[in-house]
């Protein structure tokens, strides 16, 4: 979550499923670079990917991604 990059990878992905292509399309980085952020979102879980015919869509998985701001709030004395 420290990355820029991988902030604006979820903002994204916030608003629809995108392949990599259509990620990579907002940055100015090779398409690897965004494999290896999108491969780091995964390992965290913040990502899911799933394969649709010859594409692959990124989606955010809300599940981790609640669990995770819970677990801040709750640090800041805000979710009591």
């Amino acid at each position: 979550m420290a990355d820029p990059t991988r902030r604006k990878i979820l903002q994204l992905l916030r608003k629809q499923d995108l392949t990599a292509g259509e990620i990579a399309s907002h940055f100015d980085m090779t398409k690897p670079s965004i494999s290896h952020h999108l491969n780091i979102l995964k390992q965290a879980e913040l990502v899911e990917a799933e394969k649709k015919g010859q594409n692959i869509f990124y989606s955010i998985n809300t599940t981790v991604l609640q669990d995770l701001m819970g677990f801040l709030a709750g640090l800041s004395g805000k979710g009591e």
